[in-house]
């Protein structure tokens, strides 16, 4: 009997001893670990092994990728096409405008730019007008004070529209609205005024050499003037302002003229011996005139509601 007793307590015991390590725990997270084994070591079933993982499966792809003919095939049309692109859009820009010759209207320095300042303000005491040439081609800005350039006029349009910030700041009238529109209307201004002069050359069959990066340039150049216009009104006041604006209008009217003179009229004499149908003389002067008489109309309407 006793030898029963003991028996079963062994067995009790080993009825309550730990769970093997093969049987699934309640609870446990498998996100992470690995799929358990039972003691035969098989994998236990409800995973599948035929699949791999997902990171596996990337890598596998991406090798895939590069090693696929096709792919890398696919690949360097796709760069062909990309790289004929940019070539249409280089060329299609270079039509229209031609970089090298962009460049050339800002190749200035600081002794160039002094002069030119100079020449604008007091033109009366300038003798010399006439561009220079080196083999046809005409010299820089920097070695000719008499080129025209846009590094000029850029730099007093973007200071005109500071300038003009500052005037309707002064007078409580600034808002980011008023200042666009004072930009935009300058702006405009500009374009009317190049592509009426080209029209009435084209019209006119005048043969120059003026491109429309000159016609740029020289009405550019009325910024200067709009410049020392606000200045003198915002320091002197009214009287100030108009002092100011009949002297930057008669000095750019004088530049234009003695500029433009050089341009447009020393063709007269190719024209006058018969080759082709061109303008007459007088028009073509009225045409310099024209061009340097709109000049202060243009000045006062940009500049007059900034002094108050």
């Amino acid at each position: 009997e006793d030898l029963d007793c003991h028996s079963y307590n062994n067995v009790g015991q080993r009825g309550r001893a730990a769970p093997p390590a093969g049987d699934s725990v309640l609870f446990e997270d498998t996100s992470s670990a690995a799929p358990a084994m039972n003691n035969q070591g098989y994998y236990t079933p409800g995973y599948n092994m035929g699949g791999t993982s997902n990171d596996m499966q990337g890598g596998a792809g991406v090798n895939n990728l590069f090693t696929d003919p096709m792919a890398n095939a696919a690949m360097m049309y796709g760069s062909s096409l990309a790289n004929q692109g940019k070539d249409m859009v280089n060329k299609e820009i270079s039509r229209f405008m031609s970089v090298n010759k962009l460049k050339y209207f800002f190749a200035v320095d600081t002794r160039y730019v002094l002069k030119k300042l100079m020449i604008l303000m007091f033109p009366y005491t300038h003798q010399d007008w006439e561009v220079r040439y080196h083999r046809d081609t005409p010299l820089t800005p920097r070695q000719d004070v008499n080129a025209p350039d846009l590094y000029i006029p850029t730099m007093a349009f973007i200071t005109y529209i500071l300038l003009a910030g500052m005037a309707l700041g002064i007078q409580k009238r600034f808002s980011p609205e008023v200042l666009g529109l004072c930009a935009s209307t300058a702006l405009v201004w500009i374009i009317i005024e190049v592509l009426v002069m080209l029209l009435s050359l084209y019209l006119l069959t005048v043969h120059s050499d003026l491109s429309t990066f000159d016609l740029i340039a020289y009405s550019g150049y009325k910024y200067v003037g709009m410049i020392f216009t606000v200045l003198c009104g915002l320091l002197f006041g009214s009287d100030g302002y108009f002092v100011a604006l009949a002297w930057s209008s008669c000095a750019l009217m004088f530049f234009i003229v003695r500029s433009l003179k050089m341009k447009i009229l020393p063709s007269l004499s190719s024209d006058s011996m018969g080759m082709g149908s061109s303008a007459k003389p007088q028009l073509r002067l009225y045409i310099t005139v024209a061009t340097a008489v709109f000049q202060p109309i243009i000045i006062y309407w940009l500049t007059s509601h900034l002094v108050r």
